[in-house]
């Protein structure tokens, strides 16, 4: 017959965050602000397109082309209608 062996258990001690600020004190939050800038919906390709209106029409082949500009990150992007 064979042995028997057992296997060791996996220790359940979580590593705790070294707080240099103190042991009341809550860590410290990044800064969001440079990570999306606002345009976190844009990031993954949900823009909130409006038709520019400053820029005058143009005609390419005999179809009229209409600009739309993201109102959030800037990006433009061109539809023939």
């Amino acid at each position: 017959m064979a042995d028997i062996l057992p296997f060791k258990k996996p220790s359940s001690k979580k590593k705790k965050p070294d707080n240099k600020q103190g042991k009341n004190s809550s860590p410290v939050k990044k800064n969001t602000d440079k990570k999306g800038g606002g345009s976190t919906l844009c990031l993954s390709g949900f823009h909130k397109w409006k038709v520019d209106n400053n820029a005058a029409f143009a005609v390419k082949e005999g179809k009229l082309l209409t600009r739309y500009i993201c109102e959030r990150c800037g990006k433009t992007k061109t539809e023939t209608t």
